[in-house]
């Protein structure tokens, strides 16, 4: 039983509607009031109900969410001595099926939003004759694609878990749920992609839209990253293509002076695909996690073993390591209240966006696609594209030769980890690439324990991820009882 549905989408709609917004796109304003049996009669009704599904994504604690399940288990962070016991649990592989972060209702509450859309949304154009087909199409395929990156996620963090496709307007409707193994979440993402991508719109006209929403571009990189898990090489690469081919995006300038401030401090730049839209009236939460008695902060070695520095030119410098991702001076996560390398934000100006795709994740992406396909000369042309952006560091570059498939694997791992610093991704990318072929690679997971493992944890923690379902959350306890037998728990964390 997946127990998460307590209101329909028309009252949340209406609820996150109320917030005002400098994105125009958002600014649509129902009136209150409406229930249930009188929605979806208008196409200015779903475009409210779409809109609030681009705000449930900001105004939940999904971004927190995606933060922890991607780096909390890794060499990226350390957790403060603020940080609560379940913290700690989560870090040290000591999770139990108790502990509140296993609980998956966050992606299944904007699924369940997304369903009410895709369920709802066709009828709506037999009522309102100025309701066109192309705009229809549109939502739906909005609706498809976050629908499809939630389980994308589920199947991430989960393994196996239920595909639930279908809107459960109350608690009645509710039933119980078997779980799919993640084989078929992850056909599931890809079909709801591949129907998404020729009804989504390439462009709305305004560049915080084009950021913020589903582009069909969004939908390409969402089929690379779930063609990837699938090992779907050749697919994945030309998911990669319809982006780099296009010609709209690219790389910003390494520039350590703009660097940072044009890609997160104000965002929405030529390089970005996908953007959670953080503002004024919606601020993200990572001032508080970073900075004002922070949870996370940055690794103690991943300056110096990540990023490295040269000793004898200190102009010499990795434009994404000190005050690019982190501050050396304080161990600070820094790229999300960082404007520059001098200045930062305050708490009334937190509102960098959430990264969830960008121009580098698609060229390192295709590298890892590629690799696959053992077109190792292609794959680390793209890997010094993006290192040569970066300004990164001499010592950093493992020199694979271009046949040396498992080198090559190792540097694009260790790559991502320095572009894609503190966005959510570490975990993950690990993972993918320490689990094809049987868990080839499983030393992937295993080196990055022993840098990060207090000593007096290490063996322990060794021992728990050698066995591949440890790699994989618990479902948590009130899931497990509500299901009434339905629900088995995941293999690691018993029954």
């Amino acid at each position: 039983m997946i127990h998460i549905f307590k209101k329909s989408i028309p009252v949340l709609a209406f609820a996150l509607l109320s917030f005002s917004s400098c994105n125009k796109w958002l600014e649509l304003k129902p009136q209150e009031g409406v229930v249930a049996e009188d929605y979806w009669k208008t196409k200015e009704q779903v475009r409210a109900a779409v809109n609030g599904l681009y705000i449930s994504l900001i105004t939940s604690s999904l971004t927190q969410e995606l933060f922890m399940h991607g780096e909390i288990r890794t060499d990226m962070v350390d957790i403060s001595t603020f940080a609560p016991q379940a913290y700690i649990e989560y870090r040290f592989a000591d999770m139990l099926p108790t502990n509140s972060f296993s609980n998956w209702g966050t992606f299944y509450r904007i699924i369940n939003y997304c369903n009410n859309v895709i369920e709802n949304a066709p009828a709506v154009k037999d009522l309102d004759p100025t309701f066109v087909q192309a705009d229809l199409d549109a939502y739906v395929g909005e609706a498809l694609a976050i629908r499809a990156w939630m389980y994308l996620n589920l199947a991430r963090i989960w393994g196996d878990v239920p595909i639930k496709l279908t809107y459960t307007a109350s608690d009645e409707d509710l039933a119980s749920i078997a779980k799919s193994p993640q084989a078929a979440v992850l056909q599931a993402v890809v079909d709801d992609l591949v129907r998404a991508e020729p009804m989504v719109r390439e462009t709305f006209g305004s560049t915080a839209a084009d950021k913020g929403k589903i582009t069909r571009y969004t939908v390409n990189a969402m089929l690379a990253d779930a063609y990837l898990w699938q090992d779907e090489f050749r697919k994945a690469a030309d998911a990669c293509d319809e982006i780099i081919d296009a010609g709209i995006f690219e790389l910003v300038s390494g520039d350590p002076s703009t660097w940072l401030n044009e890609l997160f401090g104000q965002g929405n730049s030529v390089e970005g695909i996908f953007e959670l839209q953080y503002d004024r009236q919606q601020l993200n939460p990572f001032y508080a996690l970073f900075r004002q008695n922070a949870l996370y902060t940055a690794g103690q070695n991943v300056y110096e073993d990540l990023f490295q520095f040269d000793a004898a030119d200190p102009t010499n410098f990795d434009v994404r390591g000190d005050r690019g991702a982190l501050s050396t001076a304080t161990n600070m996560i820094y790229k999300y209240h960082g404007l520059n390398r001098t200045q930062t934000k305050s708490l009334e100006e937190s509102y960098t966006h959430w990264m969830v795709y960008r121009y580098a994740d698609v060229l390192l992406m295709k590298a890892e696609a590629l690799n696959g396909l053992n077109r190792g000369q292609e794959a680390l042309d793209l890997i010094y594209t993006i290192r040569e952006r970066g300004n990164a560091m001499q010592g950093t570059d493992l020199d694979p030769a271009p046949d040396d498939q498992q080198g090559i694997t190792t540097f694009i791992v260790e790559e991502r980890a320095r572009e894609f610093a503190y966005e959510g991704k570490r975990w993950f990318d690990v993972l993918r690439n320490a689990r094809r072929n049987n868990y080839q690679r499983i030393d992937l997971i295993t080196s990055m324990v022993v840098n990060y493992a207090p000593a007096d944890r290490q063996q322990a923690m060794l021992g728990k991820y050698r066995d591949v379902n440890s790699h994989y959350l618990p479902i948590y306890f009130i899931e497990i009882q509500r299901s009434g037998g339905v629900l088995q728990q995941n293999p690691f964390y018993g029954n």
